[in-house]
């Protein structure tokens, strides 16, 4: 029993780690840079960003993979640490994340292509200025629409977790209540800004609104984690 719960506080202290790590990486690579350097519908000046500030984009694209990295890891670490609670649950919760990882991997192809793009390779030059710009924006339009396909998987993944954190006995119930508000909330979000393009503005505006339980939710369960998680003992099934 010992070994048990010694164990599950390593695994609580892997995810809750991981957690603020990709919320840190995250903050910097889309808040910071993205951001900043993609104007949305202005090629040349989004060219021109990238090429001024080549190490920075490349930073963004280190900080992508880490929390590829991270996010793996947490489905790992979450399938562990919830299928005490249950544990077909808890392996379907780890494969919509494993899931959206997947589709965050191939989001974050298309900045390796806009890099390839703004190398100043020899061979870039048979490409039209014109062109190279249809293509970098391509790029960055692939980018945002296949990660918010992803972020609908995951916002399925907080669903999955929500309930089982509602039906532990040993994790507080408002943290499951807040994993499923951000749950909801990524669905709503990410599947209007795909499938209703056309109601953008309405999109920006439920994401203001969204943004603070959408991040509440998995940093406050990652911080009980880190303080509390795998201190109390849980059931098992």
């Amino acid at each position: 029993m010992m070994s048990e719960k010694i164990s599950l506080r390593k695994i609580s202290l892997i995810i809750g780690t991981a957690m603020f790590i990709m919320a840190i990486c995250s903050g910097f690579s889309y808040g910071v840079v993205h951001n900043s350097i993609f104007i949305k519908g202005d090629a040349t000046a989004t060219m021109s960003n990238i090429l001024k500030s080549i190490s920075l984009f490349r930073a963004e694209i280190f900080c992508w993979l880490i929390i590829l990295l991270c996010d793996i890891t947490v489905s790992w670490a979450l399938y562990i640490y919830l299928r005490q609670v249950d544990k077909c649950l808890s392996l379907l919760g780890a494969c919509f994340r494993l899931l959206y990882s997947a589709i965050l991997g191939i989001a974050i192809s298309n900045l390796i292509y806009i890099l390839l793009l703004s190398s100043g390779d020899n061979y870039l030059a048979a490409i039209q200025p014109d062109q190279l710009k249809a293509q970098l924006m391509l790029y960055v339009n692939a980018f945002n629409n296949v990660w918010s396909f992803g972020l609908i998987i995951f916002g399925l993944h907080l669903f999955v977790i929500g309930y089982l954190v509602l039906s532990s006995n040993f994790i507080p119930r408002f943290l499951g209540i807040l994993l499923l508000i951000a749950s909801f909330s990524y669905i709503i979000i990410h599947s209007l800004h795909l499938f209703i393009p056309q109601y953008e503005n309405t999109t920006v505006l439920f994401e203001k609104i969204l943004s603070l339980p959408m991040a509440a939710g998995e940093l406050g369960f990652g911080l009980w984690l880190l303080i509390k998680g795998g201190k109390i003992p849980g059931i098992s099934r």
